[in-house]
């Protein structure tokens, strides 16, 4: 168990790190378009004016919940906003701090999961590139599948949370294997 929990921790240690290199270096910026100064600053106030009586939150729009936003959503553009009206610094120590407590914990459940799933170090890499595989298709492409999300975005983010998912279940499952779990088999005649 205590190879588990290293493993876990190495590994989440290794995503938080890449999860900085695709998204805390200028790489992000394949993820992302820009909108110039103007542009920016009339969105945002625009945004102060028509989302702040509400709140924080995710906006869809327009709003398709009624006849004529659904003709407005037809028509386009649409948006799904993700609206925060107080704001944060760019580089956010409460969310490094918070991201570095999460990547440990789901790395500590991914050796976990491997250290019921499977007993070699092969069958666990198998099942650590296959479940990342099969999750971030699912809840990353699924959005651009089922909600139009922008493809471009969604495989940026999806190839490096399959980087990063692959990269702690690896790590984890070689730390706990046992040196005598990989030793070749010898017969003596």
């Amino acid at each position: 168990m205590v190879r588990t929990i290293a493993g876990g921790v190495v590994g989440g240690i290794a995503m938080y790190i890449i999860g900085f290199i695709f998204w805390g270096t200028p790489l992000s910026a394949l993820a992302f378009h820009r909108a110039d100064e103007q542009a920016s600053a009339n969105l945002q106030a625009a945004m102060a004016q028509a989302l702040n009586p509400n709140g924080t939150g995710v906006y869809i729009i327009p709003d398709p919940a009624t006849a004529q936003g659904t003709i407005l959503y037809g028509k386009g553009p649409v948006a799904t906003v993700f609206y925060n009206s107080s704001g944060f610094p760019v580089t956010d120590s409460a969310a490094l701090i918070g991201g570095f407590i999460l990547a440990l914990v789901v790395g500590i459940l991914i050796a976990l999961a491997l250290r019921f799933v499977a007993a070699d170090f092969g069958s666990r890499a198998r099942t650590t590139i296959l479940f990342a595989i099969a999750a971030v298709l699912w809840v990353h492409i699924g959005q651009s599948v089922f909600n139009h999300a922008p493809w471009g975005y969604m495989l940026y983010l999806a190839f490096s949370d399959f980087i990063a998912l692959v990269a702690a279940g690896l790590i984890a499952a070689k730390v706990m294997t046992r040196s005598s779990d990989t030793a070749p088999l010898t017969t003596t005649h």
